[in-house]
């Protein structure tokens, strides 16, 4: 097993390094850009859409102050989708698409730090749309526990100043 995905076991298990220790200043390591990624790419949101749309920055964010996006978030783990389209805001249907890049994408700061070098979280950003390519139906979701949980955390780092990197 991966440090990954043990990591990821215990954040889902215990909320590791969310719900128990206080946020440390963002140092990011290693951002790349021009990422090459294969295989299939995910968006999580709550935003109906339909094969073919194009999600695109320069809309409200679903995390932090609500301010104008500057980038459009992706990954190539299912998992991160899922829990992206559970937290973002709004009260409408999560949704999690297959989507593809229509230009170069660069690796999330937000998520690529000294805890996690190198991303294994293997999630992005891009200034670029994405567009939609599929919906993906056979998800499952996080325990009511955990989302709560994660939520109070956000709102916890709003209080202190914590946003995530639209920059």
């Amino acid at each position: 097993m991966s440090r990954f995905d043990v990591a990821w076991a215990t954040l889902k298990v215990d909320g590791e390094g969310l719900l128990r220790v206080q946020p440390s200043p963002f140092e990011p390591v290693g951002v790349r850009t021009d990422v090459k990624e294969s295989g299939t790419l995910y968006h999580g949101t709550k935003a109906d859409l339909s094969i073919g749309d194009a999600i695109r920055p320069g809309f409200s964010s679903n995390y932090g102050q609500g301010d104008q996006a500057n980038f459009v978030y992706l990954t190539a783990m299912l998992d991160g989708a899922v829990l992206a389209a559970e937290l973002a805001a709004g009260n409408g249907k999560a949704h999690v698409y297959a989507v593809e890049q229509t230009g170069p994408i660069d690796d999330d700061p937000n998520l690529t730090d000294q805890k996690f070098p190198g991303n294994p979280t293997r999630s992005y950003r891009t200034r670029l749309p994405l567009r939609v390519v599929g919906e993906v139906t056979d998800w499952q979701g996080h325990s009511q526990l955990m989302l709560d949980r994660m939520r109070e955390k956000m709102a916890e780092a709003k209080l202190l100043g914590i946003e995530a990197d639209n920059g």
